[in-house]
């Protein structure tokens, strides 16, 4: 919450990108990265945008959801008995193009998802398993929902092959001096750092076709720099111009 101008320093705390970043020319865009699929036949371009809207009147029917694609991405959810985890898990559920092979949570490891969320027991889910029990072998892309901080060391052991969408804040400032000094310590895979790409879809798209690790904005990124970007672009505002108070009205705050 609070005022600050766009051009300022304090990324973290006003929602925006580093100078290096978002309005830059290094500035990485988000769209629909390519995964691999179950079968041989070509590849497939996947898009999510994480969403708030969580209303169980809405949920799927097991026969609506049995209507499945020939091709599906197989999908592990870290943390997925958080808040965050347990929206991805729901807007995946109903997806006709994803399928959940791996869901973490270590606290309700052996629990079945839809004792830990009832508005989701009838999905056809796995069991939650701890993160040093998961088996990726059937797992084409990740979506980590863990915590700030304890991203970086699980993403550095996760195979290579895989696609990887992070909800946390770690993979959002490219510059590691700055993650450091917004997030209060230094960073622990810097090389992660610099090769993620800023997830912003409707800005630009074409780098995240071909990105391995894609690091999602958050709530007050997004509303901040889809309105101006564009303006900035065009000439229309000057930086200096620009003043950002942003407020959030729901109870906690800050989630996404």
């Amino acid at each position: 919450m609070g005022s600050t101008a766009l051009g300022g320093a304090a990324p973290a705390r006003a929602g925006l990108a580093p100078k290096s970043g978002v309005l830059g020319s290094t500035f990485k865009p988000c769209g629909g990265f390519k995964l691999k699929t179950t079968t041989k036949v070509g590849r497939s371009s996947v898009c999510v945008r994480v969403s708030i809207a969580s209303s169980p009147q809405k949920q799927y029917s097991p026969k609506t959801s049995a209507v499945k694609s020939g091709e599906e991405v197989r999908i592990a959810v870290l943390g997925a008995s958080g808040y965050t985890g347990a929206e991805i898990v729901r807007l995946l559920a109903n997806h006709p193009q994803f399928r959940i092979t791996v869901m973490t949570a270590d606290r309700k490891a052996g629990e079945q998802f839809g004792s830990v969320f009832p508005h989701l027991i009838t999905q056809d889910l796995p069991n939650l398993v701890a993160i040093k029990d998961a088996d990726f072998s059937d797992v084409d892309a990740v979506f980590c929902c863990l915590p700030h901080g304890t991203t970086q060391e699980i993403i550095k052991g996760l195979p290579q092959q895989l696609k990887i969408v992070d909800l946390s804040a770690d993979f959002r400032l490219r510059n590691i001096n700055e993650y450091a000094e917004w997030y209060g310590h230094a960073h622990r895979a810097p090389e992660l750092q610099e090769e993620a790409v800023y997830g912003l879809t409707e800005v630009l798209r074409d780098e995240i076709r071909n990105a391995r690790l894609v690091a999602n904005p958050g709530c007050y990124p997004t509303s901040i720099q889809l309105p101006l970007v564009p303006l900035i672009k065009a000439k229309l505002i000057k930086l200096s111009n620009i003043i950002i108070d942003a407020k959030s009205g729901v109870t906690g705050a800050g989630i996404f």
